[in-house]
């Protein structure tokens, strides 16, 4: 019970690393704001967990929504204590051919929601003598990917925000930590990857794991960045990527030599 007596908003809460964070919170005390475009999802979520969870539809590119997320969570739930930046897109293209609008709508939901959010509760966190935010970046914030021009660009940005957001507000005792996922299983990944033929093998042959991860695995990591047990962790970008971003990318010469 980590989270006993704490209060957790959960952007893209309704399905995949979101919704895995949100039962994880959940079923270690916490009250949880689950937001989400997605309303049958979202509802569906609070209403499976019941007590101490609600849904609330949110745009997080509109900052006035952000706003109105935050205290709404505080009036339903009384503060705010944790929260989880994890709402994303991506989209596929390279510079000339990626359309402008393209462009700004994946910057708007990967990287200026991080800020609404934040600028939003950190007001309420102060209030409560300090919180924990953690953001969803990406192992695509640490390196390139091909054609993925918009996504990486918002990624590592959210990388370097969160450094800013933790410097500037340690002092208010607010945390703030990134996690970097690589390929996860949720519907939203999936769904491209494996209208693909052979893309998924392909993918899962680069990961030294060898596999995609399970949602509830970058959750774990996520509320562990939530929790006291990360008390003396700020300014973070963690890898849960199954040691994809460990590897420079050469080539395995251990077959080539009979190792």
């Amino acid at each position: 019970m980590r989270f006993k007596d704490k209060v957790a908003i959960a952007t893209g809460g309704a399905s995949g690393i979101g919704a895995a964070f949100v039962r994880r919170l959940h079923g270690e005390g916490a009250s949880v704001m689950i937001a989400d475009l997605d309303a049958e999802k979202g509802g569906a979520l609070a209403a499976e967990l019941g007590e101490r969870a609600a849904f609330r539809q949110v745009d997080v590119s509109d900052p006035a929504a952000m706003a109105a997320l935050a205290q709404a969570t505080a009036d339903t739930f009384g503060g705010i204590d944790v929260l989880f930046n994890n709402a994303g897109i991506g989209c596929f293209g390279e510079t000339p051919d990626l359309d402008i609008e393209q462009w700004k709508r994946v910057i708007a939901i990967n990287l200026d929601a991080v800020f609404y959010g934040s600028k939003a509760v950190i007001p309420f966190m102060r209030q409560r003598g300090g919180g924990a935010i953690v953001n969803t970046a990406s192992a695509s914030g640490m390196a390139a990917d091909y054609a993925f021009t918009a996504y990486n660009a918002a990624k590592a940005g959210v990388i370097n925000y969160t450094r800013c957001l933790a410097i500037d507000h340690a002092r208010d005792g607010i945390r703030a930590n990134a996690i970097c996922p690589g390929p996860v299983d949720t519907p939203l990944l999936v769904t491209g990857v494996d209208a693909i033929q052979g893309l998924r093998a392909d993918w899962e042959r680069r990961v030294p794991m060898n596999r995609f991860a399970d949602p509830a695995e970058i959750a774990a990591v996520a509320a562990f960045l939530a929790s006291d047990d990360a008390s003396y962790l700020t300014g973070a970008s963690i890898p849960v990527d199954g040691g994809l971003t460990a590897h420079t990318g050469q080539p395995d010469l251990r077959p080539l030599m009979g190792a």
